[in-house]
């Protein structure tokens, strides 16, 4: 391609990483320390593009040799920097998460916990409740109730879990926490649905067939749904 076409391709490009991170929508795919990051990155591609054309423009005022021109298929390579520009895929969800195992087993195990915050029900995560259900044997949460958000998935076997994607930079090492929901009844939610559970430690346990990691469950009281945080991933 010609120098001016690369140009507009990383203005494109700029544009979309900065759209994304001046939004909540960069937090489908990483986390949020790290916006600043891509808002300079943003910046620092359309500070490039606008200096190749500027030099490219005045170069072209120069006398010069005859030009062979390009290829018009390499305008194609448009076609994907517009697509972030118009469309944004969401967040992983359900089917991210029925593909991979429990990613609780990489937690210590040997952790202390510290007391729940002050409310009832206490709010927390759920990569919190599972660990302190499954390492801590709900000991730290003994007399409380605690109110978990994510979104449903199923087991093979029908099982319904509440899950939240957790991530350690970006997307792409996302991995599911699950907790099991018993007591509680979540016939006509379908999978990908987000909802609040408020319910108490419950000793009940599963291995996650894919892994054999062991998921905990959580003794409902109410399940109700709510809508999609900004904040997808813990």
């Amino acid at each position: 391609m010609r120098r001016q076409a690369q140009a507009v391709v990383l203005m494109l490009l700029g544009g979309a990483v900065l759209r994304t991170s001046l939004t909540d929508a960069y937090l489908r795919y990483v986390k949020e320390g790290l916006r600043p990051f891509l808002i300079a990155a943003g910046v620092a591609l359309i500070a490039i593009a606008v200096a190749t054309l500027y030099y490219e423009l005045r170069a072209r005022r120069a006398p010069h040799g005859h030009d062979h021109p390009e290829p018009k298929v390499s305008w194609l390579m448009l076609l994907p920097v517009v697509g972030l520009l118009l469309v944004a895929p969401g967040a992983l969800g359900a089917y991210a998460a029925d593909s991979t195992g429990t990613a609780l087993g990489a937690w210590d195990e040997e952790s202390d916990y510290s007391p729940l915050p002050d409310g009832d029900p206490a709010e927390i995560g759920v990569l919190d409740y599972a660990s302190r259900a499954i390492f801590d044997e709900g000991r730290s949460m003994e007399g409380r109730r605690v109110k978990l958000t994510g979104f449903i998935t199923r087991g093979e076997d029908g099982t319904v879990f509440l899950t939240r994607m957790i991530l350690s930079c970006c997307a792409a090492d996302a991995r599911p926490i699950k907790v099991g929901i018993e007591g509680a009844s979540a016939d006509g939610m379908a999978d990908d649905t987000w909802v609040a559970v408020v319910g108490t430690y419950s000793p009940a346990m599963v291995r996650d067939p894919i892994n054999n990691e062991r998921i905990p469950f959580i003794a409902a009281e109410s399940l109700e749904r709510v809508g999609t945080p900004a904040k997808q991933y813990e």
